[in-house]
C-alpha cells in the first residue's frame, strides 16, 4: 500500500471481492498491494519474508491510520483524540504484559490499561507471506478501533466490539485513501476480503462467538469504508 492519489471505493473492490476470496485462498497469491511479497531467503526476516519491506509497511499504516483519526476524529466525535502508544512488534512470549497479563504469541492486541498497541512479528510475517501488505495495513487498523473505541463514551461502544473494530478499521482505510493517503492498486480487494476470512477462519484466538465469522466481518469492514466511522457507533 503507497501514499497517492486514489479513485477506487475500498468497501465496492471487498464485497465483490469476497466470493473471489473464498474460490481463490488456495490458488495462490494474487496481486499484492504497492511490492512483492513471499519468500525470500536472502533477508533472513521472519517466516522467510522480506523484514525490511514488512517493517516499511507496519510503520506506514501505524502513520496512516494514526493520520486519519488525527485528522477526522474531533469533527466526527467532538471531542480531542489522542494516539495510542505503539508498542511495537514482539515476538512469541517476549511482549509487553497488559494489566498483569503476558502477551499471547501469534496475536495482536490493543491494552486498554496501558493505551497501547503490539503485535507479534510472526504473526505479521505469516499473514504477509500468505497475502500481501493488506494484512498489516488491516490488523493495524482494525487494533486501532480498539483504541478509538476506549476514546468513545460507553454508550457508543457495542457489544460486538470486534465487529465495531472491524468497522472502524474501514473506515479508517477507506478515510485515508479519500484523503489521497494511500492507493488502492490491482490485488487490494482480493487481499483484504482474504485477510478478514483469514483471521475469521484460521485462528483460535478470532472465535466466531466473539469476533464474528468471516461474512459479518467483512460486512462490517465495507459498513466503516462505504457510510464513514459515525456509522460503525
Amino acid at each position: 500500500m503507497r501514499t497517492a492519489d486514489v479513485v477506487t471505493r475500498l468497501a465496492r473492490a471487498v464485497a465483490v471481492a469476497v466470493a473471489v476470496t473464498v474460490l481463490a485462498a488456495a490458488c495462490g497469491e494474487g496481486a499484492v498491494i504497492g511490492r512483492p511479497v513471499g519468500p525470500s531467503p536472502d533477508t533472513g526476516g521472519p517466516a522467510g519474508v522480506d523484514a525490511a519491506a514488512m517493517s516499511e509497511d507496519e510503520q506506514t499504516a501505524v502513520q496512516e491510520t494514526d493520520g486519519y483519526w488525527r485528522r477526522h476524529f474531533s469533527e466526527l466525535f467532538g471531542r480531542p483524540y489522542h494516539s495510542p502508544r505503539v508498542a511495537g512488534g514482539y515476538r512469541g512470549r517476549n511482549g509487553p504484559s497488559c494489566a498483569g497479563e503476558p502477551a499471547v504469541p501469534n496475536n495482536a492486541f490493543y491494552c486498554p490499561a496501558g493505551d497501547f498497541l503490539a503485535w507479534d512479528e510472526n504473526l505479521m510475517a505469516a499473514g504477509y507471506g500468505r497475502i500481501g501488505d493488506a494484512w498489516v495495513y488491516l490488523v493495524i487498523a482494525h487494533e486501532w478501533g480498539h483504541a478509538i473505541q476506549a476514546q468513545l463514551d460507553r454508550d457508543q461502544v457495542s457489544v460486538a466490539a470486534e465487529l465495531q473494530a472491524d468497522c472502524l478499521a474501514g473506515a479508517a482505510l477507506q478515510g485515508a485513501v479519500d484523503d489521497g493517503k494511500i492507493k488502492l492498486e490491482p490485488g487490494d480487494s482480493e487481499e483484504m476480503a482474504r485477510t478478514l476470512t483469514t483471521v475469521a477462519d484460521d485462528f483460535p484466538w478470532t472465535k466466531e462467538s466473539d469476533h464474528g465469522d468471516a461474512q459479518q466481518r467483512i460486512a462490517n469492514f465495507n459498513q466503516g469504508a462505504e457510510q464513514g466511522a459515525k456509522a460503525c457507533v
